[in-house]
């Protein structure tokens, strides 16, 4: 079980610092995803043949559509959460980002029959008021800049490929996430060709860094994440998650220097607070049942 948490939380620290080693990179949005899910799927690829485990071809022939769906939400999330980086900054683009989950709990009733209930209602209203204060300064100056909207895009399309990956069943996790990052890399592989006047070319400056987010950040990321949930409890699970957004917001204050005021702070809190509230609470309440 130690083992399971260590792999789990050293995966969202990992994921953590994407907006960190992006900022390193020279390239547009779409040439950074696009180099991440081809370097990432080759390596998750070399992992499921180092294991010597056999596709079940028609378990996924059968959920093609969700598993298409996931992929190709992946890919133009990670397109739009790349380009907020860029234009807005890692804190408020991982926030924005964030809001993904919440999304999925306003979603679930709708199309899983799930009910809501009020803590999932406070966590979403209290997300939603954490958005305006992060970004309060962006919203007086230039109303919804196109950085904000990407954040806003990336968390939409982070709960589209949620929801269609709830639909996927008798799949393992390697297995879900190399079709999905196969299918994203094919997806942003077709954006770029006909956007561009072909391949993108890499110079030696970005090489580096390139390697070490489809490697580290996609391939061993994905790896330690998906090898470590099935084994730990569902609410451990969703605790330790906002690692993640935590861990992002600390990394670009101590190494890009970025900072957020007290009213962006307030709001960071509300976000993390509400979605993790709206998540956990009902674990609470199901444990005292319990125990009664």
């Amino acid at each position: 079980m130690m083992n399971a948490y260590f792999k789990y939380i050293l995966s969202l620290l990992i994921f953590g610092s994407n907006g960190i080693v992006a900022s390193y990179i020279l390239l547009s949005s779409t040439e950074i995803v696009l180099s991440r899910t081809l370097i990432g799927s080759l390596f998750l690829l070399a992992i499921f043949i180092l294991r010597r485990e056999k596709p079940r071809f028609e378990e996924i022939k059968r959920q093609w559509f969700y598993l298409l769906g996931s992929g190709v939400s992946m890919g133009l999330s990670w397109m739009f959460l790349f380009e907020a980086y860029r234009l807005i900054g890692v804190s408020a683009a991982t926030l924005a980002y964030y809001c993904g989950p919440v999304l999925v709990m306003a979603a679930a009733p709708f199309l899983f029959q799930e009910r809501i209930t009020k803590s999932k209602v406070a966590g979403i209203v209290a997300v939603a008021f954490g958005m305006v204060l992060v970004n309060r300064s962006a919203f007086l100056i230039d109303g919804v800049s196109w950085g904000l909207m990407a954040g806003i895009m990336s968390a939409v399309l982070y709960a589209t490929m949620i929801l269609s990956n709830k639909k996927v069943k008798r799949l393992t996790g390697l297995e879900i996430t190399l079709v999905q990052l196969t299918t994203a890399f094919m997806v942003v592989l077709l954006y770029t060709l006909q956007t561009q006047q072909g391949m993108p070319s890499f110079s030696g400056v970005n090489i580096l860094p390139i390697l070490f987010l489809g490697v580290v950040n996609t391939g061993v990321g994905c790896y330690l994440y998906f090898s470590s949930i099935h084994e730990l409890p569902a609410q451990s699970v969703a605790i330790c998650s906002y690692v993640d957004p935590l861990s992002a917001l600390i990394f670009s204050a101590i190494i890009l220097g970025e900072r957020l005021s007290i009213v962006q702070i307030a709001g960071a809190i509300l976000i993390i607070g509400g979605a993790a509230f709206g998540e956990l609470y009902p674990f609470k309440i199901k444990n005292k049942e319990e125990f009664a």
